[in-house]
């Protein structure tokens, strides 16, 4: 059975940063990345927002930088699935889809959350052409532009907010007839001039051509089918944090996000911590997932070297 220092799981922002600073610290890194490698940034196209590139960087090419630069430092990056976890004493034993064992002395959780879709075809076919799950990331693409936004709770109502400041005009697309999100949000967006709340609709189909996304057909729910023009289609109705597997020793919140003892990526379980989206429902961004790895590596680092 292979006994690993420290191993990482996940492969995006927060995984391979702290891979980058774990193999700097000579903890002799393994790293799983996952059913996908590179973490949910690579479902976008180009990253505008990411420190030191002043013209952006194809999301792409800066998850494989990321990936080069920690096998540069020693990092053991490998391809493969965790699918059971025993965190229940040290070292941790860990299963791999192949049915292989590992050992591990520390454990680094930087296995993301996923957007929430609504599981149209249509919308799959669009992801990255039109369709995205991220204002902050994507947004400055639709200036002048008109979008829409699925969702009637605080983040669909912060993305509205956000994106009528870059677009045209914003639709909100909002099944029921009132909205879920605090009253202050429900205000801002009310009192948006550029904002259209569209009550009582739901989603039938992304429209498109081999450009990108060029409308959405809604459905009322008297029944009554209509479209409208777009350019961006923006899912907001929540995150889904990859954290089931280690949710039977891992404390968690209501929504499933991994717990951390602020301001250090610590876990309940001692020796084990959580950097990324997993443990983020707030800022979800790759520059904030990084910055977390950063910081899991190192609290890894002083928790073997007995530092406390």
């Amino acid at each position: 059975m292979e006994r690993i220092k420290c191993l990482i799981v996940g492969g995006g922002p927060a995984g391979y940063t702290a891979a980058i600073y774990a193999a700097r610290a000579a903890l002799a890194p393994v790293l799983y990345e996952g059913m996908e490698p590179g973490g949910q940034l690579t479902t976008t196209t180009v990253v505008e927002n990411f420190p030191g590139f002043p013209e952006g960087v194809d999301a792409n090419t800066l998850m494989t930088g990321m990936r080069t630069q920690a096998q540069n430092l020693g990092a053991d990056i490998r391809t493969g699935t965790v699918v059971a976890a025993d965190l229940s004493s040290r070292p941790f034993r860990l299963t791999l889809e192949d049915g292989n064992v590992i050992e591990a002395d520390s454990l680094i959780i930087a296995t993301g959350a996923t957007a929430k879709y609504l599981g149209l075809p249509s919308e799959q076919k669009f992801r990255g052409m039109g369709v995205s799950a991220c204002a902050t990331c994507d947004g400055f693409f639709y200036r002048k532009k008109d979008v829409a936004v699925v969702g009637g709770g605080d983040t669909a109502c912060e993305e509205a907010t956000y994106l009528s400041q870059l677009c045209r005009k914003v639709y909100m697309i909002v099944r029921r007839d009132v909205l879920r999100a605090s009253v202050a949000m429900q205000e801002r967006v009310l009192n948006t001039p550029n904002i259209e709340v569209l009550w009582n609709c739901n989603t039938r189909e992304v429209l498109g051509d081999d450009s990108g996304v060029t409308g959405v057909r809604l459905v009322r729910s008297d029944g009554a089918v209509f479209d409208i023009a777009v350019d961006g289609f923006f899912l907001a109705i929540g995150h889904h944090p990859q954290s089931e597997l280690f949710a039977p020793w891992i404390d968690t919140d209501e929504n499933g996000y991994i717990v951390t003892k602020a301001p250090s990526s610590a876990t309940n379980v001692e020796g084990v911590f959580a950097a990324g989206d997993v443990q983020d429902p707030t800022y979800r961004q790759a520059v904030n997932a990084a910055a977390s790895g950063c910081r899991a590596a190192l609290d890894a680092e002083k928790f073997l070297k007995g530092v406390k």
